[in-house]
């Protein structure tokens, strides 16, 4: 129950986040600046954001695909499941290498980050090992 909640909120979550930036680059929303993170308009920075669109894309899709085949019960859902998982993290952990390298240290794009690569790791352990997640 908690895994799904936890793959809901992510995978929405993560929708969202892409459609409020694909409304600011088309210049039909703005967001104010402190909102953003540093070096936001950057062209180097916005291209380093965009490049995580197909990633993020993904992991919103298969965990939307692997809660709606664990709900009707087809028995691949796990499968989806842990390639949603894996993807989650790898989100957050290359979200946080870059703000490593660049020295950036704030905590409103940390905690999400860090959120990403941590909530998925016990349930992509209980997805391998077989176990009732």
């Amino acid at each position: 129950m908690v895994r799904r909640g936890l793959m809901l909120f992510t995978d929405i979550g993560m929708l969202l986040y892409w459609a409020i930036t694909a409304a600011m680059a088309a210049n039909l929303i703005g967001v104010p600046g402190e909102w953003l993170f540093k070096d936001y308009h950057d062209p180097r920075v916005m291209a380093w954001n965009w490049s995580f669109f197909p990633l993020d894309i993904l992991l919103s899709v298969t965990g939307l695909m692997a809660l709606r085949m664990e709900a009707i019960g087809h028995a691949n859902w796990r499968v989806m499941a842990s390639i949603s998982l894996t993807l989650t993290f790898c989100a957050g952990l290359m979200a946080i290498a870059y703000w490593l390298i660049v020295k950036d240290f704030d905590p409103s794009w940390w905690i999400p980050n860090l959120f990403l690569m941590i909530w998925p790791l016990p349930f992509l352990y209980a997805l391998l090992h077989r176990d009732t997640v």
